[in-house]
């Protein structure tokens, strides 16, 4: 518990709730010595005292544990936004639509951050009727592969499991998409935006460089 429930943010949260020491410590039931013994980094809160401490300042135990609190910012929240997780221990894959406190065997889960695809990632993206046909040029053993493919429009996401030894591809209504990611379990993140006048065509471009060419037309025709 000492890692995560620091001084700090007590401290942090207390100022947000313009709470004084000894206001603090009269809702806990404690003494004002006790908060201010947190606050410098000379003890801890007792386990016990989590769960008021949380209610006290709005958030969930989770949020206090992991040492930081989520803003509620997903009222209005768009799946452009969305963060992926994935636990390092089990490969399971979480999708958010925004912030999140997320915990998987144990581990705090950070975002995992989006790469541009690059030679040893290349994404061939095709349109197929009303379809996308997406395929990574990857291998697919068990200890090195694609585990998801995910696409994102403003208002859904499609998402593909992948299995070591299977095919890197997957298929998914163009309905909107904008972006494509996908997950390789050693380097992680990859992403890229899906330019309907390119991807929508019936042939795929295998070439990187081509493709690249053609995305830089397409942004400085649209400015």
């Amino acid at each position: 518990m000492d890692r995560y429930v620091t001084g700090a943010m007590i401290r942090e949260l207390r100022e947000k709730k313009q709470l004084t020491q000894a206001e603090l410590a009269e809702k806990l039931y404690v003494s004002d010595k006790t908060v201010s013994k947190w606050e410098n980094a000379k003890g801890y809160p007792d386990i016990t005292l989590l769960e008021p401490i949380a209610k006290v300042f709005g958030i969930s135990v989770a949020e206090l544990v992991c040492g930081r609190a989520v803003s509620n910012i997903n009222v209005s929240a768009n799946m452009m936004r969305s963060k992926f997780y994935v636990c390092p221990v089990c490969g399971n894959a979480i999708h958010s639509m925004g912030e999140a406190v997320i915990n998987c065997h144990g581990v705090l889960l950070t975002p995992a951050q989006a790469e541009d695809t690059d030679e040893e990632h290349q994404i061939f993206i095709e349109g197929v009727e009303d379809e996308y046909y997406v395929r990574i040029e990857h291998d697919m053993t068990k200890r090195h592969y694609i585990s998801f493919v995910a696409a994102l429009s403003p208002d859904r996401i499609q998402m593909v499991k992948l299995y070591p030894e299977g095919n890197a591809e997957a298929r998914f209504k163009m309905n909107g998409v904008k972006q494509i990611f996908f997950y390789c379990n050693k380097d992680g993140l990859f992403s890229i935006n899906v330019h309907k006048a390119i991807d929508g065509k019936p042939t795929a471009y295998d070439d990187a460089a081509e493709r690249r060419a053609l995305e830089q037309a397409a942004k400085a025709v649209l400015g």
